[in-house]
């Protein structure tokens, strides 16, 4: 029997646990920066294991199994849960007002336990041949996340290579979604406060009339960016929040906009933020309103390397089988593994949770539900990436 297919065999053994960790991270999501319960969950099993590990200032963690020689090998998880409300009627539903696993970090870091059991019993065996490290990452949803804290504190410390996963509803159970280069886009965080003499609406003459500023500068800022980039670099703007004024009949002093500005392309990104702000400055003048622009960089796209990303259809092959492996576009998604990736080779795929012939759920919604058979597939294609 080949490693891979050993590393399976003990995830089997172990899946109806790993649901149940699913189901018990599910029950009590953590925002970012606070999975306290969710590190100790995770700590609990890799003391269970004999796995040691290193806890992180504040949340998540750090482990390692496996022989001290030779090169190293990360796989990585995310902890954190969303601000959303949890719509399903699950009995493992959210407890948590205000707060859910709608995006499937339950989902990834019970798969990096069950390589973890895998990859410990391999050990035990004296099987695995070089050291694993399991990187259990806080705050992936907020900017400019966690990751670049962990690089900071040394989790990329002597490693060759890393590889994760990320929940895929379009995507059928038992399938697993490759694409070298680009898969993710790049993201930043935009908020204008535009500050104006308000007034009486029978007088805007009168004023600095900030709501037809601040309407100028929703409609027009995506339209000229449509024009100032490069098409091909794939950019998006779009506002998720406006605020502005109380009464009909009042001229607002102050107004507010956030949103966000993702991209495909690299090269676009860098170049954003100042474009971004001039632009801002321009469409504003005439109303002579002043803007506070806060301008939160991001992440970079995720960009997969060619030999992690055949790595990764080489474990998803030997563990699932062939038909396990599908192709994926690249989406405006952001994801902070992006920077792991820009210190080191790596891969991200997409982990199929869709029931087949059931229905398609997206991401970041309070009715998102997954297909837990997901659990063991997403385990085993760690495991086997991490001994390739």
């Amino acid at each position: 029997m080949s490693l891979p297919e050993s590393l399976a065999r003990s995830i089997d053994v172990v899946t109806p646990d790993l649901i149940e960790v699913r189901r018990d991270l599910h029950a009590y999501p953590e925002l970012s920066w606070h999975e306290e319960r969710t590190t100790d969950v995770v700590a609990t099993w890799m003391d269970k294991l004999g796995i040691s590990y290193e806890r992180f200032e504040g949340t998540g963690l750090m482990a390692e199994v496996g022989p001290d020689e030779g090169p190293i090998v990360a796989l990585r998880a995310d902890l954190d849960a969303l601000p959303v409300v949890e719509t399903s009627q699950d009995p493992w539903r959210s407890t948590v007002p205000g707060a859910s696993h709608s995006c499937g970090h339950d989902v990834h870091v019970s798969a990096l336990v069950g390589a973890g059991v895998a990859l410990a019993a391999a050990h035990a065996d004296q099987k695995l041949p070089h050291r694993v490290r399991l990187i259990f990452q806080p705050a992936e949803e907020v900017m400019p996340g966690g990751a670049l804290r962990l690089l900071a504190a040394g989790a990329l410390k002597g490693v060759s290579r890393i590889f994760a996963l990320h929940c895929d509803p379009s995507l059928d159970v038992g399938q697993v979604g490759l694409r070298e280069g680009p898969i993710t886009g790049a993201s930043d965080h935009i908020a204008v406060h535009l500050s104006g003499r308000g007034g009486h609406t029978s007088r805007p003459h009168l004023t600095e009339d900030l709501t037809y500023a601040l309407g100028s500068l929703l409609t027009q800022l995506p339209a000229v960016l449509s024009r100032r980039f490069d098409p091909r670099a794939g950019a998006s703007m779009v506002w998720g929040s406006v605020k502005s004024g109380n009464a009909a009949n009042v001229i607002p002093s102050s107004g507010e906009l956030t949103g966000t500005l993702r991209m495909l392309d690299a090269a676009a990104w860098h170049q954003a933020e100042h474009l971004v702000r001039g632009l801002i400055s321009d469409i504003i003048e005439p109303f002579g309103v002043s803007a506070d622009v806060i301008y939160t960089r991001g992440v970079p796209p995720v960009v997969n390397a060619f030999g992690a990303t055949e790595i990764l259809r080489r474990a998803v092959t030997e563990t699932i089988g062939a038909s396990g492996v599908a192709s994926t576009a690249q989406s405006l998604g952001g994801e902070d593994f992006a920077w792991y990736v820009e210190a080191v080779p790596g891969a991200m795929g997409r982990l199929g949770t869709r029931t087949p012939d059931g229905p398609t759920y997206d991401l970041h919604q309070g009715n998102l539900r997954v297909d837990e058979r997901a659990i063991a597939v997403g385990a085993k294609v760690l495991a086997a990436a991490a001994v390739s």
